[in-house]
């Protein structure tokens, strides 16, 4: 029988968690090595320069662009106000002007005789990058910021929305397959990342944004519901950058899908403690999952049971393509957090046209076979589960875990 491996979510009560939170312009880093850190943190700081306002002062005073600099009443770097005149002309004996005010606050950069614009360039926006998980600082990186390393629980999902963002967990659903309900949730809604069960639809999503939920948590999600929370088609690509009230992650797939029994327990053992969830989501080359991250305490990791503390309870995701896979184990390396695919396999399909869709492995062929694509490569035949049979490349699916 040919063997093949497959990424797949983690999924573990006990692990250790690695971020590195890294500003986008070199600035100041505010931490150091070994430092004990909160989720609120600030790691690393900066000014990233203001916008750059182009004044259009030679057609507004109607003069050659040559004249401008004889019109200014401000000099290169120089402070200005918004609506402060900036240049003047005065004709027929000084009875009539000509004034040009500026849009916007900020400092005079330029005053070009050959455009006859003046550039003036708006206040510095600071930038600022928390820890966003408690834990230790490992490492700093110079200008940049630091890695924080933290013990924490941690649970990925197959997709989500939203960016970064803290707060409580909270249940909200009375079983994995059972809808999310705020009442489950008490008055603890607000600010708290709301664990769901299964599909969550639109009305649900309102209710959770009124309520001033942080994040949501659930098994799947219509595209339809999914277009209606965030306000037009998203694509599957590259996610997290959305204007949406909350984070929503979702951990099976589209449509009405439960969450898996094992996730929606291990984060109802973690209710009541801060979570950092982040809705990033990349399906294509350099994976990006959505995760939830529960710092643990120190002294409650140590005691935790042998199973728990396992961080490959749960199979971590291989980053490696599979033929780049066989080659590291030809190499004699470890494929230990990697799962081993075969027929009677759950696996899920992370690429259209059925992105989101669980199926079972029926059938590994050994050759590579020809996709509609034209192109010829490893592939399995999966039971979409209402009657139909798909073959889709191996690349395209990832173990289900739970």
């Amino acid at each position: 029988m040919p063997t093949a491996y497959t990424p797949g979510l983690t999924i573990t009560a006990d692990t250790v968690v690695r971020k590195e939170r890294l500003l986008p312009i070199a600035g100041e880093v505010l931490v150091s090595q070994g430092q004990q850190v909160d989720a609120e943190t600030p790691v690393a700081r900066a000014m990233r320069p203001g916008n750059l306002t182009t004044v259009k002062v030679s057609e507004r005073l109607g003069v050659d662009p040559g004249d401008v600099p004889g019109t200014m009443l401000k000099s290169q770097g120089e402070a200005v106000e918004a609506g402060e005149v900036i240049a003047e002309t005065r004709t027929l004996f000084g009875l009539f002007h000509h004034r040009c005010e500026s849009p916007v606050g900020g400092v005079i950069e330029h005053i070009s005789p050959l455009s006859g614009y003046v550039g003036i360039r708006e206040a510095p926006v600071p930038l600022q990058v928390a820890a966003h998980v408690a834990g230790r600082v490992e490492r700093v990186i110079a200008g940049q910021g630091a890695v924080v390393e933290s013990r924490a629980a941690l649970v990925q999902g197959i997709f989500g929305v939203g960016g970064e963002r803290r707060g409580v967990l909270r249940v909200a659903a009375r079983a994995p397959d059972a809808p999310l309900d705020l009442s489950v949730a008490g008055d603890g809604a607000r600010g708290a990342v709301l664990v769901g069960g299964a599909t969550a639809d639109r009305e649900l999503l309102a209710a959770a944004a009124r309520a001033g939920a942080a994040g949501v948590v659930a098994g799947g999600i219509d595209d339809v519901d999914l277009r209606a929370f965030v306000g037009y088609d998203i694509g599957v690509a590259v996610t997290g950058q959305e204007r949406v009230p909350f984070t929503l992650i979702i951990t099976e797939g589209f449509g009405k899908v439960a969450m898996a029994p094992a996730t929606f327990e291990l984060l109802a053992s973690l209710a009541g403690k801060q979570a950092s969830i982040d809705g990033a989501t990349q399906i294509r080359a350099g994976v990006i999952r959505p995760e939830i991250v529960v710092p643990l305490r120190e002294e409650a990791a140590a005691t935790a049971p042998p199973a728990a503390r396992d961080p490959f309870r749960k199979l971590r995701a291989c980053p490696e393509p599979f033929d780049f896979a066989q080659d590291k184990l030809r190499e004699g390396a470890s494929l230990g957090a990697r799962s081993q695919l075969a027929v009677g396999a759950q696996v899920r399909l992370i690429r259209e046209p059925y992105f989101g869709r669980l199926a079972v492995v029926t059938a590994l062929p050994p050759q590579p076979q020809q996709m509609e694509t034209e192109a010829k490569v490893r592939a399995v035949e999966v039971d979409l589960g209402d009657g139909r049979r798909a073959l889709v490349p191996r690349a395209n699916v990832e173990m289900v875990h739970g």
